[in-house]
């Protein structure tokens, strides 16, 4: 019993020696060494973000007013074609037989008029010497009108001929890209029925993508303070898209036009951007990631995303007071412009913010800040100092 009892006193023992210890060298501590610095304050755009697809800015496809065999085709698959290019050759031979035919049948409406027309003039003379009757004048005056309508119907048959043997050539309505050839030689063409084949124009090329409700007010409000509307281009405003699989090439267009209603659907909004393509790189059906200029320049205060802290609900950062001890300054986050995440509302800018090694840091907790400087050019901070240098290279931490 007194074995156990001098056992339990040696544990209590170890036990207090410990927890001074540990008390001790928690006291004795140096504050943590954090980077800290103020905002960036500068203008700027808000961007935003969306994915989309490009598509021609002109779509045709083409077909056959007349019917008949094929009988050539002038174009090589995929090459450029301009307005008015011959494409295809329907054989003509119907064609022209139907014009000599309607041109037959014009001469003789024109030799009947002029029959009915002398015929009509001599009974008229007689008439006036009383000679003949005024019945067999009206019967003449007949006779001659029918005779003109026949010229007319003739003369209609002919132009309708000649149309016919026009359209027997097909030639490209618009300058583009054209698609293969969807039918060979010999076959037989269906008119306004049998496609032949398809040109896009490309240059310029056209992009589509949809914006959701929140950003379609912001848009429109911005397209009002410019004088005009969001459905008419809201004033040019500009775009940048960058490819799926390339980071580092943009383009850069212009929103030219938005629908005229929001799709009940999907509660978004669909918005066109027009993009000049000289090199034809860009091609229908491409995705792409669009960037848009979502306001007009102001003043933002800028800390990077590592500088900020979640607190249940609601975003924080940690300031420094005089003394060196941190508190809590909750913020309203906005969209991320140069690197930087903007700070809309919390913060006035001439704070100096924990922007490094803040899971070090509690609120009331005194800290050995190590001043950094933001810089906007390389979208990251500069250590101001060579002990700065040392954290953000993790030699210190």
């Amino acid at each position: 019993m007194q074995f156990h009892r001098m056992l339990l006193h040696r544990r209590l023992f170890l036990l207090a020696t410990l927890s001074a210890s540990v008390a001790h060298g928690q006291d004795g501590s140096s504050p943590p060494q954090v980077g800290v610095a103020k905002p960036l304050v500068r203008e700027v755009v808000d961007r935003d973000h969306f994915i989309g697809r490009f598509e021609a800015s002109e779509h045709v496809s083409i077909r056959s007013r007349v019917g008949g065999y094929l009988r050539t085709i002038g174009f090589k698959d995929g090459q450029m074609v301009k307005e008015g290019d011959q494409l295809f050759e329907i054989d003509a031979r119907p064609f022209i037989a139907a014009l000599d035919e309607a041109n037959a049948k014009l001469a003789v409406a024109q030799s009947g008029l002029t029959y009915a027309q002398a015929e009509f003039d001599r009974v008229h003379a007689l008439v006036k010497s009383g000679s003949s009757t005024v019945s067999t004048l009206d019967d003449r005056r007949k006779e001659f009108e029918s005779a003109q309508a026949d010229l007319q119907g003739a003369q209609a048959s002919v132009d309708r001929a000649k149309l016919d043997l026009l359209y027997s050539k097909i030639t490209a309505p618009l300058g583009g890209r054209i698609d293969r050839h969807l039918i060979s030689v010999g076959n037989v063409v269906q008119a306004d029925q049998t496609e032949l084949t398809t040109i896009v124009a490309t240059d310029p090329i056209d992009f589509y993508f949809d914006i959701d409700e929140r950003r379609l007010l912001n848009y429109a409000e911005t397209a009002r303070s410019m004088g005009t509307f969001l459905q008419e281009g809201a004033g040019g405003l500009k775009v940048a898209v960058r490819l799926a699989d390339d980071r580092q090439t943009t383009y850069s267009g212009t929103v030219d036009f938005a629908e005229n209603r929001i799709d009940p659907a999907t509660g978004t909004l669909r918005l066109r951007a027009r993009f000049a393509n000289p090199s034809q790189t860009l091609q229908p059906g491409l995705f792409g990631h669009v960037e848009v200029e979502g306001s007009t320049p102001y003043t933002a205060v800028l800390l990077p995303d590592d500088a900020i802290a979640a607190d249940q609900n609601e975003r924080v950062v940690y300031a420094l007071n005089p003394d060196n001890t941190v508190r809590t300054v909750p913020i309203q986050p906005g969209p991320k412009v140069y690197g930087y995440r903007v700070v809309r509302t919390g913060l006035k800018g001439d704070e100096r913010i924990v922007v490094k090694g803040i899971v070090r840091v509690r609120p009331g907790t005194k800290i050995d800040p190590v001043e950094t400087v933001l810089n906007m050019e390389n979208k990251s901070d500069v250590p101001a100092t060579a002990q700065e240098a040392a954290v953000a290279t993790g030699a210190v931490r």
